[in-house]
C-alpha cells in the first residue's frame, strides 16, 4: 500500500484564532502578533502612565505660570536628543534599535530614583524630570509604532493596529491604578524603578515580534526591506537624515502639520487643567491621584474603542475617519468650552479629546507610516513624533500664554481653540486623500 502523500492544505486556525478574528476583525494568522504587539504596549505604557501623574506633580511643583518655560526646555532637550538617536538607528541593526534605546531609558529611571531618595523636595530635580520624561515618552512610543510599522504591511496594519493599540490603552489603565495605589507606600522614587523594569519587559515583548516576522516572512511582493535581511542592517545615513526626508516630502510635511496642530490642541486643553487641578487640590499626593484618575477614565473609553470600534473603522470606512472624526469632536468640545468655562465642562472636553487620540486618532497616524520607506519609518517618522511634536507644544505654550495675557476672555482662547482643531480636521482629510494615492500606487513622491 502507497504510503500516505503529507497534506499541502493549510492547517485550520485554533479555536482562539477563531474567536479573535471574530472578535475583533482580524485575520486568524494575525492573533499571535496583534497579542504580542499590544503587550509590547501594554508594558510601556503601563510604565509611562504611572510616571505621567508624577511629571504632572513636577510641573505645579515647579510653577503652573512656568509651564511655558518647561514646555521650552523639553523642546531644546529634544533637539539636542535628536542626532544621538539618529546616530544610533543609522549604525545599530534596524531589530536592535529599541532595544538599545529602552535600556538606556531604564538605566536613566534608575538614575532619577536616586536623586528623588537624595533631594525629594528640589524643585530642579522636579524640573529636569519633567522634561526627561516629556522627551522619554515621546521617543518610546514612536519607536515601538517604527518598530511594528516596519513589521507590518498596510493591509495588516489595519488589521492588528487598533487591537495593538488597545494594550496601549490597558497599560494606560493599569500604569495609573498602579500609582494612584503605590504612590504612598513606595514614594516616587519606587514608581520609577518598577517603571524601568516594565520598559525592559516591553523591549523583550518587541524581540519576540522580530522572532515572529522571521518565522512568518511576507510574500516578495509584500516584503520590501521588512525582510529578515534587511532588518539585521543598519539604516545608516546621517544623524539628520530625519529632518533632511521630512523637508523633501510633502506627504511627511503633512503629516507633521497634522502632528503640530494635534500638539496645539492638547496644550490649549493642557494648560486649563493644570490651573485648575493646582487650585482645587493643592497636596501633591492629592494631584497625582486626580491625574491618575482622569487617566484611568481616558483609557477605559479607549481600550473598548480599540478593541471593538477602530479596526472595524478602518478596515470598512479607510484611514480617514480615524484622522478627522476626533478634530471636529474638539471643534464642538473647544465652543462648548467657550460657553461653559467651567472645570466639569474641561473634564468632559479633556476625556473626549484623550480617548479619541489614543483609540483612533494614534492608530490612523500610525498606518500613514506603512507607506514609506525603512528609513522614514524610523528616523523621520521620530522626527516627527518628538521634534516636531514637542516644537509644537512649545509655540502652542507661548501662543496660550500669550492668548490668556491678552484676551482676558476664556471663551475667546476657546474659540482659538475650536478654530486649531477644524484647522486640524482639514490636513487629517488632505492625508486621507494622499494615503489613499499612494496605496494606490499612482504617487510620484517617493
Amino acid at each position: 500500500m502507497a504510503a500516505p502523500q503529507p497534506s499541502t492544505a493549510a492547517p485550520k486556525p485554533g479555536a482562539l484564532n477563531r474567536w479573535a478574528a471574530r472578535s475583533f476583525a482580524i485575520a486568524a494568522g494575525d492573533t499571535a502578533p496583534a497579542l504580542a504587539g499590544a503587550l509590547m504596549f501594554a508594558l510601556l505604557f503601563a510604565g509611562y502612565f504611572m510616571l505621567r501623574p508624577v511629571r504632572e506633580t513636577m510641573g505645579i511643583a515647579g510653577g503652573v505660570d512656568n509651564l511655558q518655560w518647561l514646555f521650552t526646555g523639553t523642546f531644546l532637550a529634544t533637539l539636542a536628543t535628536m542626532p544621538l538617536f539618529g546616530w544610533l538607528a543609522a549604525r545599530a541593526r534596524r531589530r536592535r534599535v529599541l532595544t538599545w534605546t529602552f535600556a538606556a531609558f531604564a538605566a536613566i529611571l534608575a538614575g532619577f530614583a536616586a536623586a528623588m531618595l537624595m533631594r525629594p523636595d528640589d524643585v530642579w530635580v522636579a524640573r529636569t524630570f519633567y522634561i526627561w520624561l516629556s522627551v522619554f515618552n515621546l521617543i518610546a512610543i514612536s519607536l515601538a509604532w517604527s518598530v511594528l510599522a516596519d513589521l507590518m504591511p498596510g493591509a495588516q496594519a489595519r488589521r492588528t493596529f487598533a487591537l495593538m493599540a488597545s494594550g496601549a490603552s490597558l497599560g494606560g489603565l493599569l500604569g495609573p491604578t498602579l500609582g494612584v495605589l503605590l504612590v504612598r507606600p513606595i514614594g516616587h522614587a519606587g514608581l520609577l524603578l518598577l517603571a524601568a523594569a516594565l520598559l525592559l519587559a516591553s523591549a523583550a515583548a518587541a524581540q519576540w515580534l522580530q522572532r515572529w516576522r522571521d518565522a512568518h516572512p511576507l510574500p516578495p511582493a509584500q516584503a520590501g526591506d521588512r525582510d529578515a535581511h534587511a532588518r539585521e542592517r543598519p539604516l545608516g545615513g546621517s544623524p539628520f537624515a530625519g529632518l533632511t526626508d521630512v523637508l523633501r516630502s510633502p506627504y511627511l510635511l503633512g503629516i507633521a502639520a497634522f502632528v503640530v496642530l494635534l500638539a496645539s490642541v492638547s496644550t490649549f486643553l493642557y494648560f486649563e487643567q493644570a490651573r485648575l487641578v493646582e487650585a482645587t487640590y493643592p497636596d501633591r499626593a492629592d494631584q497625582t491621584r486626580v491625574f491618575g484618575i482622569i487617566d484611568i477614565v481616558v483609557q477605559s473609553l479607549a481600550i473598548a474603542s480599540q478593541l471593538f470600534l477602530t479596526g472595524r473603522l478602518a478596515q470598512k470606512l479607510g484611514v480617514g475617519v480615524l484622522l478627522v472624526a476626533v478634530p471636529l469632536v474638539t471643534v464642538a468640545g473647544f465652543v462648548w468650552l467657550a460657553f461653559a468655562p467651567t472645570f466639569a465642562v474641561l473634564a468632559v472636553v479633556m476625556v473626549l479629546r484623550r480617548a479619541g487620540e489614543y483609540a483612533l486618532v494614534r492608530p490612523g497616524r500610525e498606518m500613514l507610516f506603512t507607506e514609506v520607506p525603512a528609513q522614514q519609518r524610523y528616523k523621520a517618522k521620530n522626527f516627527i513624533d518628538s521634534v516636531v511634536y514637542r516644537g509644537g507644544d512649545a509655540v502652542s505654550g507661548w501662543a496660550k500664554a500669550l492668548a490668556d495675557a491678552l484676551a482676558q476672555q476664556p471663551a475667546i482662547v476657546a474659540l482659538l481653540g475650536a478654530a486649531i482643531a477644524l484647522t486640524w480636521a482639514g490636513v487629517g482629510a488632505g492625508l486621507t486623500r494622499a494615503v489613499a494615492s499612494k496605496e494606490r500606487g499612482v504617487s510620484g513622491e517617493e
